[in-house]
């Protein structure tokens, strides 16, 4: 679920640029309306693309959020560090899918991920583990 929420995050971040190309007509006829001007006023400032790899931007998550997780500044995170921010990432898609688990299923689920994040069996999750359960192995 955590890497669903995730992989919707980053293609959310993709969208706009998805929306910005218009499909061509079925029947061959020019659209009224382009998708962009042909010659534009003014030159636009070059936006950032989104990146084409998934666990490219799961990456950058981790990476972003991992310090505040790492409470001991280890540069792992261990079991509870782990479990608090799959609670949190838990929390934050049962709020936007308006759904609900009891705590103790969300901290079942998260002792769950931890083991199957835990590639090395070390105890402790690397960034690079982290990113690679996230991201479903796509890492």
């Amino acid at each position: 679920m955590v890497r669903t929420f995730l992989l919707t995050a980053a293609l959310a971040i993709t969208a706009p640029a998805m929306a910005q190309m218009a499909p061509a007509p079925a029947d061959g006829a020019t659209p009224a309306t382009p998708a962009a001007p042909a010659t534009p006023a003014a030159p636009q400032a070059a936006t950032p693309a989104a990146p084409a790899n998934p666990a490219a931007s799961v990456a950058s998550i981790v990476d972003a959020e991992f310090p505040a997780y790492d409470a001991n500044n280890d540069g792992q995170l261990d079991q509870s560090e782990f479990t608090r921010w799959m609670v949190a990432l838990k929390s934050q898609e049962m709020k936007a899918t308006g759904s609900a688990l009891p705590a103790e299923q969300v901290t079942a689920w998260a002792n769950g991920a931890f083991t199957t994040a835990d590639k090395d069996k070390s105890t402790s999750i690397s960034k690079t583990e982290l990113v690679s359960y996230l991201s479903g192995g796509a890492a």
